[in-house]
């Protein structure tokens, strides 16, 4: 049996300001999950993620098994599509892991909210129950213009 191929996104909350909206609804489905994509080979996908202070990564989905490590610590604020809105504090070396059934995601943002630089890294396995997101050529093209 194949990957679950996931194709329904949700709709923006409608308390949300319309250009917060608006990013949802045009980057639901977006798999660039960091700022740089680093390596992918038929297992996994890595990705960097650096924040400077007030820097945010925009709306992105989540639907592979993945996990991520705070390199420096530092605080940050994330959107998510069902409406929450939630403030962290990250610890260095923090990390956590992620896993989706079949045909579930999640999305959202990032904003560094802290006075420091904010940088993560974020393993995504390829070999999870719903299929890999594609990614732009630019993306990929960058990624093999660096190894």
């Amino acid at each position: 049996m194949g990957k679950h191929i996931i194709t329904n996104w949700p709709a923006a909350p409608a308390a949300w300001p319309a250009a917060l909206q608006a990013e949802l609804v045009a980057r639901s489905g977006d798999g660039r999950v960091g700022s740089r994509l680093v390596s992918q080979t038929d297992r996994v996908r890595v990705w960097m993620i650096t924040l400077a202070p007030g820097e945010r990564i925009a709306f992105h989905t989540h639907v592979l098994d993945y996990f991520w490590t705070c390199t420096t610590g530092g605080a940050a604020r994330s959107h998510y599509s069902d409406g929450r809105t939630v403030d962290v504090t990250y610890t260095p070396g923090e990390t956590r892991h992620m896993t989706f059934d079949a045909g579930a995601f999640m999305i959202h943002d990032l904003e560094n909210t802290g006075p420091e630089t904010i940088v993560f890294t974020t393993v995504e396995f390829l070999d999870s129950a719903n299929a890999p997101l594609p990614l732009p050529a630019d993306v990929l093209e960058a990624t093999s213009a660096a190894a």
